[in-house]
């Protein structure tokens, strides 16, 4: 329990989200509100995405959404746009934290014995080197909140956000560890409470 305590995060960040440019006019306007996304291939599980402190890679990921609508964002952003967010992280289940990465080989075994039982293959990350398409990865995490959520005997504090650094993309000179794509992707999973007010991004 006393590990939870240091879960809360202790400032705002600002975070930017790509989508369809009516889509993020009708945010800003107040009369839309940005939808969780609830793929099964998500990275961070269920969650309103945003890409921390980089409105650019917002901005790209709405461009190859465009692109490629099938593969991501199923034909909604045709008109590429990104919208500036101020959230409050909450309790953030943060990928950078001890505490956290040891709920997850937890997740994942309690996840890896319900598909023996009921006898279904173990899904996997598939897609490129990167493997962008991260079935695994999504049913851990939220087998990892179903198991906080059912924990006796009472259940443990939901997360508001789930929040991770990422590498991903070539390196960034031969021999190095720094990659074109690294990014900290936020999953907003309570966004009355965390999503503190949206603003329009300058140069975007």
């Amino acid at each position: 329990m006393s590990a939870d305590l240091y879960k809360r995060a202790t400032s705002f960040v600002l975070a930017f989200h790509g989508c369809d440019r009516a889509t993020g006019e009708a945010v800003l306007a107040g009369t839309e509100q940005l939808q969780p996304s609830k793929n099964e291939y998500d990275w961070l599980g269920d969650g309103v995405y945003f890409w921390e402190g980089n409105p650019a890679r917002a901005l790209d990921f709405a461009q190859r959404a465009a692109a490629d609508a099938k593969l991501t964002t199923k034909g909604k952003i045709k008109d590429p746009f990104v919208v500036g967010a101020v959230i409050d992280l909450g309790v953030c289940f943060s990928l950078q934290d001890s505490a956290c990465l040891a709920e997850l080989p937890v997740a994942y075994d309690f996840f890896k014995k319900n598909c023996e039982v009921a006898g279904i293959q173990l899904p996997q990350n598939v897609r490129g080197p990167d493997k962008v398409v991260r079935y695994l990865d999504c049913a851990v995490i939220l087998a990892m909140h179903h198991l906080r959520s059912t924990a006796t005997p009472e259940p443990l504090i939901e997360y508001d956000s789930v929040r991770c650094a990422f590498t991903e993309g070539q390196a960034l000179y031969p021999g190095g560890f720094f990659y074109e794509k690294t990014h900290v992707q936020i999953a907003v999973r309570n966004p009355q409470k965390c999503i503190l007010g949206y603003f329009r991004p300058r140069g975007y």
